[in-house]
């Protein structure tokens, strides 16, 4: 089934759930010489935009998959424009294009997504998983990144998020402080 919709050509859930498996088995594939960490870290680092991705139809929220794509798509552009304009040499020089870290970029940018869009009963296990990944591409055997490479790719990804993702049916949840003053702000359309 194949419909016409604002942003192009959308295939069936069906179509949508062969793809990531395929994704998830080149990955797999891909890190099996890897240590078990980076593996880890290579297949969390798909599967939190994905679930991110997923999650807009679990909900029925077409709004909420246009927002997804924004940020998903503005992500993937500002870590690859940085990546080839950077050009950063990788720790241990196993390679070149070290700045910022892609699969941290990734993971964040579904995470922050999930939390924004959803909230943080769900944002927070996606932030832990996303942190993984971050750890995954410095400790170990990885030795992908350093911390700065790390740190800007989260960065990144939360901000390509937060930039275009509203709270689902309108809820709004953020931290107060002021002089003396701590809390949180609650509101709702209605």
């Amino acid at each position: 089934m194949w419909r016409i919709n604002p942003l192009g050509i959308q295939k069936s859930l069906n179509t949508r759930l062969a793809v990531a498996t395929a994704l998830l088995a080149i990955t797999t594939a891909a890190s099996a010489q890897k240590s078990g960490t980076e593996k880890a870290g290579d297949i969390i680092q798909i599967l939190v935009p994905l679930t991110a991705y997923s999650s807009t139809f679990y909900k029925h929220d077409p709004k909420g998959r246009g927002q997804f794509y924004k940020s998903f798509l503005t992500n993937l552009g500002m870590t690859y424009a940085l990546k080839l304009s950077v050009n950063k040499r990788r720790p241990e020089n196993n390679g070149d294009y070290s700045f910022p870290s892609g699969h941290t970029s990734a993971a964040f940018q579904g995470a922050a997504f999930i939390q924004k869009r959803y909230g943080w009963n769900y944002g927070l296990p996606a932030y832990a998983a996303a942190s993984y990944v971050g750890w995954s591409r410095v400790e170990g055997e990885s030795d992908k990144h350093d911390i700065v490479d790390v740190a800007a790719g989260a960065a990144i990804g939360i901000f390509s998020s937060y930039y275009f993702t509203q709270p689902y049916k309108n809820t709004t949840v953020a931290p107060l402080v002021g002089n003396k003053t701590y809390g949180l702000i609650v509101s709702m359309d209605w």
